[in-house]
């Protein structure tokens, strides 16, 4: 049977089950738009701009672990969407990136809207090819969504000349797409040696990341850490993507802070790190030490991607395996081997650590309580106040960090580990697009949505989407008419001007941005809300609604010294 080019990319998508193509076409995209006429097996989300698409592609595939179909418009398209696509490299997000490109005859002339777009991609690829045969479209789609979605997971760019998309040839070969099983054992030796060395600590802790809940391993992770009456600090704010451990486990250990000489601090009374799932580390700023791990510590990292292992620190024992059967071997070896003192002393840790952690979440919530009678309502009276009313099952996208700040997960009350995701890209305008593709994976969960008023300005657009698709995502724009971390930074290197709150091009006010306006004529019913009981009772109202609302929530201005992740 004959297939075009962009037929044959089809039939392929949706063999392998997927659903969604998120999308903004151009001309050299049309054989695609053109397809999907009357073609029930795919919905394809329109987004007005590159910044909401590949972000709503980001959030569906992170929350329902498949595969996020992108189609962007050439060369100029690509370029929109290259700070979100930055975002899901980081994240490791398996995205399939298309775009089209002009006709291969035109391409000596150097035609409008041409570029080497492969070039431009594959830095923030995990690979990035242009298909110049029709009869390597299907091998090229089958090698895409293998790479995308095999450990370490992360996007892969197609570009697809125009005339390629339309060429018809006889007898492509449309093998279904089939992925290899990537539950790989660790090396028995590599998981008898961290059972060694953690047996040994007289005061281990365990560092944990965003992969142990990408890979469905918590349980595994929880089981090791009450095993050995580990806390469990979770990665630090510049890469804290998932929840890493239940926020509202007694071991939860809470997050680790974000410059150097805070993180040696807290790390210092540990002897032993397991690190599990995450990059050690990445940070932001330069402080001295600029060492951040303490150089006494002893460290077993385990982990799917072998670039982690010994990256930065040189670790005692690297494990190299799937997070979830290296976790559980080691659980289970870690059982076997224990002695009746070694499991008495890690019930003592337990017990001394779940006290700790306990008065660390009391003092914040009569901070919070403290907090409340404050007018403008104060970033922790927001997030008290939602989380008062926030359902188990919810999911939290987060891109306001200076007003979340790991609250939720502080006071205990994210009760599920999946529904949470935190920047790890920081190019912003992530977080609308995000949940609504989150949304979209999971049209039986309430998603809330926490933005700043600047990073949401860079997405503004994917409200329309929401409104023409009538995706129920509850958006809460934290409202300080600043860009506030930058204020929050300027002051942490130490700048004169900054010291003395002086700052130039920070401010976005005069005019303030009236979010209300703008999100009602996108299609999206917003109001502004100023008291804090009013905020809970529209936002639970709202997580139960089947339509997008907006909250526009105006609050303190006042600048922090520091973010607080622990």
């Amino acid at each position: 049977m004959p297939y075009s080019g962009i037929e044959a990319f089809l039939e392929l998508l949706a063999e392998f089950g997927v659903q969604y193509l998120f999308g903004n076409p151009g001309t050299t995209e049309l054989p695609l738009n053109d397809a999907l006429v009357g073609d029930n097996r795919f919905q394809y989300i329109l987004g007005l701009q590159e910044v909401p698409v590949m972000s709503m592609a980001d959030g569906f595939a992170m929350a329902s672990g498949r595969v996020g179909v992108v189609n962007l418009h050439i060369s100029c398209g690509l370029g929109n969407a290259m700070g979100m696509l930055y975002n899901a490299y980081r994240e490791g997000t398996p995205l399939l990136v298309t775009a089209g490109q002009t006709d291969r005859r035109l391409k000596f002339e150097e035609p409008i809207l041409w570029g080497e777009m492969t070039r431009v991609a594959r830095p923030w690829t995990k690979w990035s090819v242009e298909v110049d045969r029709v009869q390597d479209v299907p091998a090229a789609v089958r090698r895409a969504v293998q790479t995308a979605l095999t450990p370490p997971t992360g996007p892969v760019f197609m570009s697809l000349p125009l005339d390629v998309q339309m060429e018809i040839a006889e007898g492509l070969d449309l093998s279904p797409i089939r992925l290899p099983d990537i539950h790989t054992r660790p090396p028995v030796g590599a998981i008898q040696h961290a059972v060694e060395v953690l047996l040994e600590a007289k005061n281990p802790a365990i560092l944990s990341g965003s992969r142990v809940t990408e890979r469905d391993a918590m349980a595994e992770l929880v089981s090791v850490a009450e095993r050995l009456g580990a806390p469990v600090i979770t990665e630090s704010g510049t890469t804290h993507g998932r929840i890493a451990f239940p926020s509202n486990h007694p071991l939860n250990g809470q997050g680790l802070p974000l410059w150097s000489p805070e993180v040696r601090e807290r790390l210092r009374e540990y002897d032993v790190l397991l690190v599990v799932g995450m990059d050690l580390l990445r940070q932001y700023v330069h402080h001295e030490p600029s060492r951040a791990i303490p150089e006494h510590m002893r460290i077993v990292h385990l982990d799917e991607d072998a670039w982690q292992l010994g990256k930065n620190y040189a670790v005692e024992v690297g494990v190299l395996g799937h997070i979830k059967m290296s976790l559980a071997e080691l659980d289970t070896l870690l059982a076997k081997t224990m002695n009746e003192w070694q499991v008495n002393d890690a019930a003592r840790r337990s017990h001394l650590h779940a006290a700790q952690h306990q008065a660390a979440r009391t003092k914040l919530e009569q901070i919070v309580a403290a907090e409340r009678v404050w007018r403008p309502m104060t970033p922790l009276t927001l997030m008290g106040s939602l989380a008062r009313i926030i359902p188990d099952d919810v999911a939290v996208v987060e891109e306001a960090v200076t007003t979340t700040n790991t609250t939720l997960e502080r006071l205990g009350v994210l009760k599920n580990t999946t529904g949470y995701f935190g920047h790890r890209g920081w190019a912003l305008g992530w977080g609308l697009g995000c949940a609504i593709g989150a949304q979209l994976a999971w049209p039986g969960r309430p998603v809330l949505a926490l933005l700043g008023e600047g990073a949401a300005m860079y997405g503004i657009q994917g409200l329309w989407s929401a409104a023409r698709y009538r995706i129920p995502v509850t958006f809460v724009v934290c409202n300080n008419a600043q860009y506030q971390i930058l204020k929050i930074g300027a002051r942490g290197l130490k700048l004169p001007r900054a010291q003395r709150n002086e700052f130039e091009g920070l401010d976005i006010d005069e005019p303030e941005i009236n979010f209300v306006g703008m999100a009602r004529a996108l299609g999206v019913d917003a109001y502004r809300v100023t008291e804090p009981d009013e905020l809970a009772e529209r936002v639970r109202a709202s997580l139960q609604s089947d339509r997008p609302q907006l909250f526009d929530v105006p609050i303190s201005r006042e600048i922090p010294d520091r973010l607080n992740y622990g």
